[in-house]
């Protein structure tokens, strides 16, 4: 109803001012109101008025500066200060940056909302200046990528003979248009290209997401979602078929979902990338998880374990027998460190299997075992299996229920080293969750040695790292120890051209470490509370995720609001 009364008065100042007439003021109110568009953008679109005497008419009512975006050419760096969701939410242009105000086109300056919004996410004064929304609309698009020019500007270094796909099948498909357009040359480079600079950039997952009017690429980089392209619409189907061809997947099934894996060498690399397709409303979403074996470490040093947290850690895994627990939520790397325990333990004279659902690396010298529950292959299933085949060391995906858990304890309690994941958000409620699940208390206390909560937070970029101040209410919600932020400075990324912006670099983990001693193992045999299971191991110098999130802060490698947003105050 507001912007209603707002276009209204925008539409009689218009004939206020003789540019036009009433009858066209109600042409361009109603097409305005049909295509949910602002009175300026329908009445150039009409063609009743040129958009620079618009453009004048406003400036002199709103007594701000107009500024004509043809002759502005906007750095990436600005443009990377506002995101490109709140640019078109908005109708907002980022243009310059002089020391802590940035000024931004928009084709309605007196949105007290927006302005509010861009002062919260790009932490800068806003100095409104206004342009005709009609331009504004197409150096938005021609800005943050929405067409053919982004896409050729990011893939033209990008050569074709760069990308072999490895174990690709030329089958006959029913689908026969789909069939010959994906194997057009557009397609297929533009495909390769993406592919090729998702792990150049070190991306983890790419998102290929179909809109009504629109297709979104998205890639994550660190753990955050960012858009990068929106190729055009009539590519759609190819792109997802082309796809689909190279996962073998079937073409023509678009209504149940389908995974499937490729194979890449890119110049010296092989490069796996799992494919999840879904059907959805507009066609079907992709996200391709990008496995890179060469961007994998699985060096425990590197990780970022304190001194006893690591210490602990590796004793644990050096022991014959016994069950060693990493939990976290999804992305948390849990995976990655059951795998860098597993390769610190991987040699001739043991016998080493893992279920896992999926498998993501493939290590040598590990019997590994694709979980499969629609033909009876569960993890309790391999886990029964696993105990006949004489292994010294088990390595269990996930343990979802009482069946899994009872035998993975039964294997840990009977010579076997148990290494396995849970979904919990700590380390002490881990104990809860077990004895919850169904499991004997004595049997938890004996059977395990160690439980490790982690989470990843983002590096701050060490190209562009700069001391940071936060106000009163930022440090109050933080709840920061008494003298903590007079005694430590910290820190943030400005952003720069080698983080894309974003001022993080790479990620670092942080890990509450709990290990078994006898105090302990008596407390989970008496069934006593989370928290007094938490004071005790703290007693024994175990720190929480907050308090490892704390020593990162003091270290300066990551930032107040990474800490905030992946640990718990009280924790």
């Amino acid at each position: 109803m507001a912007t209603n009364v707002v276009q209204d008065r925008l539409g009689d100042l218009f004939v206020r001012e003789g540019l036009i007439n009433q009858e066209q003021l109600d042409q361009a109110l109603h097409e305005a109101q049909q295509t949910k568009t602002r009175i300026g953008f329908a009445l150039v679109k009409l063609g009743f008025v040129a958009e620079d005497q618009l453009t004048r008419a406003l400036a002199k009512q709103f007594r701000v500066p107009a500024v004509d975006l043809d002759k502005v050419k906007v750095e990436d760096k600005i443009l990377r200060l506002v995101p490109e969701e709140v640019a078109m939410k908005h109708r907002v242009l980022p243009l310059r940056k002089v020391g802590r105000t940035l000024t931004v086109a928009m084709a309605n300056p007196t949105d007290m909302g927006a302005i509010d919004n861009l002062k919260f996410i790009t932490r800068y004064e806003i100095e409104p200046v206004i342009v005709g929304e009609y331009t504004l609309q197409k150096h938005l698009e021609e800005y943050y990528g929405l067409g053919e020019t982004k896409m050729q500007e990011m893939l033209g270094d990008l050569l074709d003979e760069e990308v072999e796909v490895l174990e690709e099948q030329e089958e006959d498909f029913s689908v026969a248009a789909l069939e010959a357009e994906v194997d057009k040359a557009p397609v297929v480079k533009f495909i390769n290209g993406l592919l090729t600079d998702a792990v150049l950039k070190g991306v983890s997952d790419i998102h290929i997401e179909p809109y009504e009017k629109e297709v979104r690429i998205r890639y994550r980089v660190d753990g955050a979602l960012q858009a990068v392209m929106k190729p055009p619409m009539k590519m759609k189907a190819a792109l997802t078929s082309r796809i689909k061809i190279l996962a073998d997947l079937n073409i023509a099934e678009r209504r149940v979902p389908q995974d499937g894996r490729i194979k890449l060498k890119l110049k010296n690399r092989v490069v796996d990338f799992r494919v999840s397709t879904l059907p959805v409303i507009f066609g079907e979403k992709i996200v391709l998880r990008i496995l890179d074996k060469g961007n994998l470490t699985f060096d425990l040093a590197e990780f970022g374990f304190e001194p006893k947290a690591k210490e602990d850690f590796m004793s644990a895994i050096a022991n014959p027998y016994g069950m060693v627990l990493v939990t976290g939520p999804t992305g948390s790397g849990k995976t990655t460190t059951l795998y860098s325990a597993l390769s610190k333990v991987n040699n001739e004279d043991v016998n080493i299997m893992t279920a896992e659902d999926p498998v993501e690396y493939n290590l040598h010298g590990i019997n590994q075992v694709q979980v499969r529950s629609e033909i009876g292959m569960s993890f309790a299933a391999s886990l029964r299996a696993f105990l006949r085949q004489d292994p010294n060391i088990i390595m269990v995906g996930e343990i979802r229920d009482l069946e899994t858990g009872g035998i993975a304890i039964k294997a840990s309690l009977t010579g076997h080293l148990v290494l396995s994941t849970l979904h919990t958000n700590d380390a002490p409620s881990t104990v809860t969750r077990l004895i919850d699940m169904g499991l004997e208390p004595f049997n938890v206390a004996a059977a395990l040695n160690l439980v490790t909560a982690q989470r990843l937070v983002r590096r701050i970029c060490g190209n562009c790292r700069v001391e940071a101040e936060y106000d009163d209410q930022v440090l109050e919600m933080a709840k920061l120890p008494d003298g903590f932020i007079e005694n430590v400075p910290l820190y943030r990324g400005e952003g720069c051209d080698k983080c894309d912006g974003t001022g993080y670099k790479g990620r670092q983990g942080l890990y509450e470490v709990m290990a078994m001693n006898a105090k302990i193992r008596k407390l989970i045999m008496q069934e006593v509370p989370t928290d007094e299971l938490q004071a005790a191991a703290i007693e024994d110098g175990m720190l929480t995720l907050r308090m490892d999130g704390l020593k990162k802060l003091e270290k300066g490698i990551t930032t107040l609001e990474e800490v905030m947003k992946e640990t718990a105050a009280g924790s």
